[in-house]
């Protein structure tokens, strides 16, 4: 079972499970959890392989998915919303599981494959010398000689334990499985609740020429762009993302 974090909320609204990205935890959506567990119960989870959750020998869009199947079971038929590696699981698991949602929110990324490759980002992790790292700064300024930018050092170095200088990261499975990350597998089947693409209007992760497959598989998709945001649309524009998520979740 992933690792939680609850963000107790009325239970009058659904409540909504909240999927992070590569290199993410369930702590990096703390402050939007909490705003919108104003309104509904909120449950962020750490992704297989990231912060507190188990790991494990795949890194997979099936296996993420029935990850956050088991996860939703729990709450009953919720909302989920995922943001990047978060956000294609999460579209697998409500195309393989269409009647365990009520809606869907998808965070800038579409059900298509992607060119880039995240292992320069691997490859700067793994050659921080962990044994000299006593405070995080020490951290994030061996992955600023690595070619890191400073946005990038933080938000990494929150994955980090001081404690037991370790990444809560399986580095080993995320770099062998980093075509499946960067790819996205073949489905046949609809989600057909609600689902919802907000995008950053300054990335370039979903484009116009993939709103036809994202129709294929969301027959009842809708989608938004946040202005002067990019991919990390929720932390670049937190009460715009915030707006926009409980506009659509709140919607009759």
């Amino acid at each position: 079972m992933l690792n939680q974090v609850i963000h107790d909320g009325p239970d009058t609204l659904t409540p909504l499970i909240i999927a992070h990205g590569l290199f993410g935890s369930a702590r990096n959506w703390g402050v939007i959890a909490k705003r919108l567990s104003k309104t509904r119960k909120v449950i962020a989870v750490d992704m297989r392989n990231h912060g507190e959750s188990p790991h494990f020998d795949s890194q997979s869009y099936p296996d993420m998915a029935e990850d956050l199947a088991e996860v939703c079971a729990q709450y009953g038929t919720p909302d989920l919303l995922g943001h990047s590696m978060g956000g294609k699981a999460a579209m697998v698991m409500a195309v393989l599981h269409p009647d365990a949602l009520r809606r869907l929110v998808v965070a800038d990324i579409a059900p298509v494959a992607y060119e880039h490759s995240q292992m320069d980002k691997i490859d700067a992790m793994e050659a921080v010398d962990l044994n000299a790292v006593t405070r995080r700064s020490d951290a994030q300024e061996m992955l600023g000689q690595q070619g890191i930018g400073p946005s990038l050092q933080a938000f990494f170095t929150q994955s980090l334990d001081l404690s037991t200088k370790t990444w809560r990261f399986n580095l080993p499975v995320l770099r062998r499985d980093m075509d499946k990350i960067t790819g996205f597998p073949e489905l046949s089947g609809q989600f057909p609740g609600p689902a919802f693409f907000l995008s950053g209007a300054e990335s370039d992760y979903v484009r116009r020429e993939d709103r036809d497959r994202i129709k294929a598989l969301f027959p009842k998709s809708y989608f938004a762009k946040i202005p002067d945001a990019g991919h990390w649309l929720h932390a670049e524009k937190p009460r715009e993302f915030e707006a926009a998520v409980a506009s659509f979740l709140d919607a009759s």
